[in-house]
């Protein structure tokens, strides 16, 4: 089994509705995004995903968030709290579907990471 990763990053503002501490507040992150692909197949250049083709997905994900107000954008607006936890499940699940993913390829996890030592990560399982 053969595991990549690559890093996208997104600067956005939050609030966690509810908190009660400093959180609830409006604050800033800039936030770093790891997507891990697993995959066994290699292709004929012996490579399981292009590097360039998967940042530039993970790119394109996460350019609805940059510069934003998380909690005006779908589905956060709609009454769930834009935590780390919420956008890794997010982010995963609008990944996934990228036709990036060729042959036995697919998305593993995403890792969001609020500051250089607090991150969570989502997993398909």
């Amino acid at each position: 089994m053969y595991t990549l990763k690559v890093e996208g990053a997104f600067e956005a503002a939050h609030m966690v509705n509810g908190y009660p501490g400093k959180c609830a507040r409006l604050h800033g992150h800039n936030w770093v995004v790891e997507a891990v692909v697993k995959g066994r197949e290699l292709d004929e250049l012996g490579m399981l995903v292009d590097f360039k083709i998967i940042k530039k997905a993970l790119k394109e994900t996460l350019e609805r968030y940059d510069h934003r107000y998380l909690n005006e954008l779908e589905p956060f607006a709609g009454g769930v709290n834009p935590t780390a936890e919420n956008l890794a499940r997010i982010i995963f699940e609008e990944l996934a579907g990228h036709e990036c993913f060729v042959r036995d390829s697919e998305l593993h996890a995403i890792t969001v990471f609020e500051s250089p030592k607090s991150s969570v990560t989502y997993t398909k399982d």
